[in-house]
């Protein structure tokens, strides 16, 4: 049985690295998944909790499809340089071979820095290289972004949700700024995040969440920059007394995304306050 480290960022979905590994399945393999950890390209201060939980919900994706598939397999954060990301798990977990999943040439990062030959002379395994176009291929399935904060449990919300669940194969990435306020503000934004991350999956919703940068917009760009989103919910409280609806937000990402935003207004809040 060999054991496969599969190194992948922004294309961990993509339908060509699923497939590889679909056809590895067959021969038995295990397989440990790395997503080295990726610095946002938005906002003026770097949230570390926000960073970590934007890889860690890459990996548990990764990991949801593979289980899903009868796959057994493993996964965790790594170095933000993903040469030194992939010799860490060569020493730790006994790897035999690597796949290695990177853009196309023209905007990978990691090409330009001629990765995967690195990694053959560097480790002396085998290393197989997945081009993944997310651009003209998409991925096989649509991945929708939820943004909220104290509705982030409104009936409104995991109403819409399982409605969109019903359309089609679909992954859901739930997003809730941290407050500015000192102190429990990343606690309080992790627990929201949680509660509406497990009543999804409480339906058989593949789902996965983060916290993300005090300013929404801001969250909401940087995990475009992390994954391939097909569209975007965001849930506000009434306009008059919600404070991301008078700053304009779901026109802004609108206009800077061009993806689909919904918007959905919800009358119950948790602890806390948007306005």
């Amino acid at each position: 049985m060999s054991n496969i480290l599969v190194l992948a960022n922004e294309t961990i979905g993509g339908k060509k690295l699923l497939d590889t590994v679909l056809e590895r399945k067959a021969e038995d393999a295990r397989f440990h998944v790395v997503v080295p950890l990726t610095r946002p390209k938005h906002g003026n201060v770097i949230y570390d909790d926000a960073v970590r939980d934007g890889a860690q919900v890459r990996v548990d994706l990764a990991l949801a499809f593979m289980r899903d598939n009868g796959i057994q397999g493993t996964g965790e954060i790594g170095d933000a340089d993903p040469y030194n990301a992939a010799k860490d798990a060569i020493a730790e977990h006994g790897i035999d071979e690597i796949i290695i999943s990177t853009l196309p040439a023209a905007t990978s990062g990691w090409m330009r820095r001629d990765l995967p030959e690195r990694l053959r002379e560097g480790t002396g395994l085998p290393v197989e290289h997945v081009v993944v176009d997310l651009a003209g291929e998409g991925l096989p399935f649509d991945v929708t972004l939820v943004v909220a904060n104290v509705t982030a449990t409104s009936p409104e919300l995991t109403k819409r949700l399982k409605e969109l669940a019903d359309e089609g194969p679909r992954r859901f990435i739930v997003v809730v700024p941290q407050d500015h306020v000192a102190g429990h503000a990343v606690g309080e934004a992790r627990e929201r995040e949680r509660k509406l991350v497990s009543s999804l999956r409480a339906e058989g919703i593949v789902a996965a969440g983060m916290i993300g940068d005090p300013d929404p917009y801001t969250a909401i760009m940087n995990a475009v920059q992390y994954f391939h989103i097909s569209e975007i919910v965001i849930s506000t409280l009434p306009e008059g007394s919600s404070r991301w609806m008078a700053d304009k937000l779901v026109d802004r990402v609108q206009g800077a995304t061009n993806k689909p935003v919904e918007h959905i207004e919800a009358t119950t809040a948790t602890a806390g306050a948007e306005a």
